[in-house]
């Protein structure tokens, strides 16, 4: 529930159905919470080897201007 009171700037805001479900679901299931964070941490953020990247991009191909020649 505190995820979403940042997110509104007035305390008495429009909360939609869905809204209220998640906020009641969320903070009856804190694993829930939990096991997104964890799903974040694995594809979001990343530590990125610039060395790698040049590499990779170096190897690239050029894309040609158009696809069908």
């Amino acid at each position: 529930m505190a995820h979403t009171e940042k997110y509104r700037p007035a305390r008495k805001a429009y909360v939609s159905e869905f809204d209220q479900f998640m906020q009641d679901y969320l903070a009856r299931h804190p694993e829930v919470e939990q096991d997104r964070r964890r799903g974040w941490d694995i594809w979001w953020d990343r530590r990125v080897d610039l060395d790698e990247l040049d590499k990779q991009r170096e190897d690239a191909l050029p894309a040609r201007p158009y696809a069908y020649d």
